[in-house]
């Protein structure tokens, strides 16, 4: 009795969407470690005029990222766009299927371009197939829909940090085993070998699985709007469950407004981090790379805790305040950063600094129906997405100026941008915020 016991439940474990999430971010963070490295072996011999070598390769690292992470974020738009249309007329796994077959492909062009010597530039390619796929874009709204769906409105925020925490411990494994199996390699076929085969493996693993195993709820175009709930403005330390009237405008402009204004600065700064940590004076080899990543990993934990630790005393709004003031401490410490030691120390202060997109999130959840849910997390998306094609350019030709008299003034104009998006969240419980557009669900 108890085997079947057993096998039934990790049946139906496996039907859920955690296990999907477990292992697509255990493959990326394998394929980010050892795309930063190859992109730094391939850039190590780059000249430019005026400019020492070092700078040269920090040029062309930058040059490479700032190309490719605007081919990912642009390219995937409009099969986004047209995935979340699917997700909202029922097909909710057309959002997860489809981005993962891209992960895959885009995953195994970084191995051919490993064992072939290729050029590093043919990543470009394998970042319009893995765009045109809908890419993270399209995946981590399908799945936050399902992981909405599939709660309550006054738990919604707690299920959608536990997500958070899923995925930023897998990535905290990840990270932590993704320098030491760059390591490993045939005298034949050289280093990040063994770590792309596990990479892609994990990822074809995951696509298995939301094609044959997940599990989707289904919701009704007709379902009443149970699960959407306007924002309290009587209130800073809880949210009113009720179901609203309509759709509060001015708090959905403002969330919006903040999630891009902290994107752009979280973004900004992630965008250059990478490429900091591998010039002088920290050096880092690929192990303290995968070490670093954990670090960054480690915030997603500590972010779960705060939620439960500071929903007890305060509203969502003040949680998300305290994860952005979090972030703007951390990263402005991170602008002096000259060793490993204080690069650990800067980290440590951005505890509780994934706070505010999750939240976000879960706010924009409550102001539309439960039909329009995919569509407008998706919607934010793509909003985060148009962001990166400002904040990419800038960040990477900033540094690259400031490279020689201070590295670090991008993490201290990160800081300042983090500021100024905690001020349109406060304003989201002022009585302006009272006006609201109601829309007809027959319409």
């Amino acid at each position: 009795m108890v085997m079947p016991s057993l096998c039934q439940t990790a049946f139906t474990v496996l039907r859920q969407v955690e296990p999907i999430i477990v292992l697509e971010e255990l493959g990326s963070t394998l394929f980010d470690t050892a795309l930063q490295m190859v992109v730094k072996d391939r850039s190590a011999n780059a000249t430019y005029p005026d400019i020492s070598r070092e700078a040269s390769q920090q040029r062309a690292m930058t040059d490479f990222f700032m190309t490719y992470n605007l081919i990912i974020r642009l390219v995937p738009i409009i099969p986004a766009l047209f995935l979340a249309k699917l997700s909202d007329r029922g097909r909710r796994k057309a959002p997860i299927v489809v981005p993962l077959i891209g992960y895959v492909l885009s995953r195994l062009a970084l191995l051919l371009v490993v064992i072939f010597r290729m050029p590093v530039e043919v990543m470009f390619g394998a970042g319009v197939v893995f765009g045109l796929s809908g890419g993270f874009c399209a995946y981590w709204p399908g799945v936050m829909t399902l992981a909405s769906l599939g709660s309550t409105a006054t738990d919604r925020s707690k299920v959608m940090m536990r997500v958070e925490l899923l995925y930023g411990t897998a990535g905290l494994v990840g990270s932590l085993v993704s320098g030491h199996l760059f390591q490993l390699y045939s005298s034949s076929l050289g280093h990040g070998i063994v770590l792309l085969i596990v990479s892609i493996l994990l990822h074809l693993l995951c696509l298995i699985f939301s094609i044959a195993l997940l599990q989707v709820k289904q919701v009704s175009n007709n379902e009443p709007d149970e699960n959407c709930h306007a924002l309290s403005q009587t209130s800073d330390n809880a949210a009113v469950v009720e179901p609203p009237a309509g759709i509060n405008v001015v708090n959905v402009v403002l969330l919006f407004l903040a999630a891009i204004l902290y994107n752009f600065a979280v973004g900004g700064a992630i965008e250059i981090l990478g490429v900091f940590v591998l010039k002088e004076p920290l050096s880092w080899s690929a192990t303290q790379v995968g070490y670093g990543n954990a670090a960054g990993c480690v915030i997603f934990l500590t972010s779960f805790l705060g939620v439960i630790l500071f929903r007890r005393c305060f509203s969502d709004v003040m949680l998300i305040l305290i994860g952005m003031l979090s972030f703007a401490s951390g990263i402005y410490f991170m602008s002096f950063v000259t060793t490993t030691c204080m690069f650990y120390l800067a980290r440590s202060l951005n505890l509780f600094a994934l706070i505010p997109m999750p939240t976000i999130r879960s706010l924009l959840s409550q102001q539309v129906p439960a039909s329009s849910c995919g569509t407008t997390l998706t919607s934010l998306q793509l909003a985060l997405k148009f962001a990166g094609l400002a904040y990419i350019p800038a960040f990477t030709k900033i540094y690259q100026r400031t490279l020689d008299w201070f590295p670090g003034f991008v993490f201290m104009l990160s800081s300042i941008f983090t500021v100024l998006g905690m001020i349109p969240i406060r304003y989201c419980f002022y009585p302006a915020s009272d006006l609201y557009i109601s829309f007809s669900r027959h319409h």
